[in-house]
């Protein structure tokens, strides 16, 4: 029944599982692939012809987590698996990203990718297993694809790069670096750093390309037994040939022309002005347009692309290592906690900085079980910043993409819990665009964190590069527009401070890059980033003394684990009363750690106050305020410090004979008292005569010590 086929491998020290040929039999390509007890089935399916006039590559990678892969049962009213989280949309991404090149130029057949979390181990990564078997099932599909992929994680743990480390051992890592590509180079890096030297950012991406050369074999040889039949991909044709050559020699010249304007939006018009005469042209030939129009978009690149290997000048008129003009400004919105205003060339980030408390985390409902997380960055990508019209909604996968990049870059340098207990939000607004707004986004962000008061020990910068590659050589571009970006090779984002690496991501939209092409990109982009690091110290270097006047004062004050029930209180009615009273937001975790968020030192210093009185221990000789309670025969109880009471004996109320407790004080009563014992039972036992109840002096001297009252036994003689 089933034509069932498996390769296994050990990988990294774990078997590495793939098998076809049982479930998704349906699908052109189905894989399950199993590393350690992580099990993800991916499938792969190609629409069998091309939508009419359809002029692009629409393929969608689809990565989705169940619950049941963890032995949960997800959150909320509907319990069950609703719309893609950010993690899920950021590992479609990762998936999507080395593959999307290896597709043949002129295919336009839609295909769809999927990969299913089935079983998650919690100790192997799934997106990993994920982006293998998508490879997997793609090579057996029969789909023209160019691969297969393989991919590995690196970590750097005491100085030493790990292949792939479990999730426990990531915790330990300097380093967290994804790497994909093929046997013959790299294709994708994504990476979060702690500052790492060029080198090491090197040798890592180096050291998983051929960790996962393995894998690729594994692959080829299962293909070898279980692959479909190749479909026919046809070649361009006699007409189209002739097209092409009639397209370049009546719009080359046009289109040189009209990239020799320098500014975006003026050198568009030129550009749209220029296809407008071609298709002119074409018409007046009696040519097919239609078929004509992608041929324009290659024709840009050729000149493009020809025009800077040959002169080494780019469109804007600058040279393959210079940095656009940077403006950068702090503190623009009067009421935001920091805000900065960073502006390159025709690229710009409006960003801002938000502090909150401990009750701003976000909550994350995750397959490893529910976090939370005090730092979030969002980047929004409006159509207005390149001055179109489009629908405004939710962040799109685009977005969710740039915003976790600059938060890579920012997250390593942001000071622990610990020193600064705030939940910090940024917010990215992309005001104008023409190339790496994400990188705009980190340097923005870092300005706006800094003139917020948080202490970062450093800046942190991102710059992003660019190549053009062709037979005769190749060129790397520091700061790339975006159409060097649509037109180019790579898209390679760099991020860290003068100190080192702490965020790197690389797409190549050719079939690999050799190690000197990424060791010349690293190396200018190092000094691009120092540039830029120079420009926006002219701003701001560090952040603030203290927090924005704006922003919550936020205190924190350790109390003994066995105290908590204490300062909760029945129900939560201690600590509601401590709120009421101080105006303070006050926050308590389960290791005794509270967290006091105020607007003022006044609401602070209350709150304080209330709750070091519930958790202190009375002081023997030490005098406290206090407030009489309950009156009796014997004495007086007075409440003195938080919820503790303790009693004063009649003989301790004053300084004589005392015949009713109720000549010296009454309920309500406040008064001041000295410890002077425990009973038997831990009790307190306070004096109201050796303490001055005007000043609250000791006057324990000058009263002297009362006679010993006689026991009940010579009462009785």
């Amino acid at each position: 029944m089933f034509n069932y086929f498996r390769k296994e491998i050990d990988w990294a020290g774990r078997p590495l599982i793939l098998e076809t040929g049982k479930i998704a039999r349906q699908a052109d390509g189905a894989v399950v692939a199993t590393y350690g007890d992580t099990v993800v089935l991916c499938t792969a399916v190609g629409a069998k012809s091309v939508k009419p006039g359809q002029d692009f590559f629409p393929m969608t990678v689809n990565y989705q987590e169940k619950a049941y892969a963890a032995g949960r049962i997800p959150g909320g009213f509907f319990k069950r698996e609703g719309r893609p989280s950010e993690s899920e949309t950021l590992i479609s991404r990762l998936i999507d990203r080395p593959i999307r090149p290896l597709f043949p130029e002129n295919f336009r057949n839609e295909v769809q990718v999927t990969a299913t979390v089935l079983s998650h181990d919690m100790e192997n990564d799934p997106a990993l297993v994920a982006l293998i078997g998508c490879s997997a099932a793609l090579t057996l599909s029969g789909i023209p694809f160019y691969g297969p992929v393989g991919v590995a994680r690196v970590a750097r743990i005491n100085d030493q790069l790990v292949i792939n480390p479990t999730i426990a051992e990531m915790k330990e890592s300097a380093l967290d670096l994804v790497v994909a590509g093929t046997s013959e180079g790299v294709l994708m890096v994504e990476s979060e750093a702690s500052e790492l030297s060029e080198e090491i950012m090197l040798e890592a991406v180096t050291a998983g390309h051929a960790a996962f050369q393995p894998v690729i074999d594994a692959i080829i040889d299962l293909a070898e037994h279980a692959a479909k039949q190749p479909w026919d991909l046809e070649g361009p044709t006699k007409e189209q040939i002739a097209l092409r050559k009639r397209v370049e020699k009546i719009g080359t010249k046009l289109m040189a022309d009209a990239y020799k304007e320098k500014a975006k939006q003026a050198r568009y018009e030129k550009i749209a002005t220029a296809k407008a005469r071609i298709i002119e042209g074409l018409v007046e030939e009696g040519l097919d347009v239609d078929m004509a129009k992608p041929m324009l978009k290659e024709l840009e690149a050729q000149v493009v692309r020809g025009a800077i290997l040959k002169t080494g000048i780019r469109i804007d008129g600058r040279d393959t290592k210079t940095v656009r003009p940077i403006v950068s400004e702090v503190g623009i919105l009067p009421r935001a906690h920091g805000s900065a205003l960073f502006t390159r060339g025709e690229t710009q980030a409006l960003v801002v900085a938000t502090l909150g408390t401990t009750q701003d985390e976000q909550i994350i409902d995750a397959l490893e079980g529910e976090y939370r997380s005090n730092f979030m960055l969002h980047y929004n990508f409006p159509p207005y910043s390149v001055g179109e019209c489009g629908r405004m909604g939710s962040p799109g996968r685009r977005e969710i993409g740039h915003g976790k990049l600059a938060w890579r870059a920012l997250h390593p340098l942001l000071p622990g819990k610990d020193r600064f207990p705030y939940t910090v939000r940024i917010v990215s607004e992309i005001t104008e665009s023409n190339g790496s707004s994400s990188m705009a986004t980190v340097c923005g962000s870092s300005l706006a964190l800094m003139d917020a008061g948080v202490p970062l020990p450093r800046p942190v910068a991102g710059i992003a590069m660019g190549l053009i590659k062709e037979d005769r050589g190749y060129a790397v571009l520091s700061d790339i527009l975006g159409d060097e970006d649509h037109l180019g090779d790579m898209d390679f984002k760099v991020a860290g401070t003068e100190s080192g690496i702490t965020a790197l991501q690389m797409d190549i939209k050719i079939t690999s890059i050799t190690p000197e092409i990424m060791k010349v990109a690293l190396e200018q982009a190092r000094d691009g980033r120092i540039h830029i690091l120079g420009e926006m110290a002219k701003a701001l270097d560090e952040g603030r003394e203290g927090v924005s006047r704006n922003a919550p004062k936020i205190t924190t004050m350790s109390i003994a684990k066995e105290k908590i029930r204490d300062v909760i209180g029945s129900g939560g009615k201690v600590i509601r009363e401590i709120v009421e009273f101080s105006g303070a937001k006050v926050d308590i975790n389960d290791e005794g750690v509270i967290t006091i968020a105020a607007s003022n030192d006044e609401q602070a210093q209350k709150a304080i106050a209330r709750i070091e009185g519930i958790v202190a221990e009375p002081e023997i000789g030490r005098i406290y305020d206090g407030k009489v309670v309950k009156t009796a025969d014997f004495g007086a109880f007075v409440n003195f410090l938080g919820p503790r009471d303790g009693l004063v004996h009649i003989s301790e109320l004053t300084d004589g004979r005392v015949a009713k407790t109720t000549d010296v004080v009454k309920q309500g009563d406040a008064v001041k008292v000295k410890v002077v014992g425990f009973d038997d039972r831990g009790k307190v036992k306070l004096s109201m005569r050796v303490v001055d109840q005007q000043s609250g002096a000791d006057i324990s001297e000058s009263v002297g010590a009362k006679p010993a009252r006689p026991s009940r036994q010579r009462d009785a003689d």
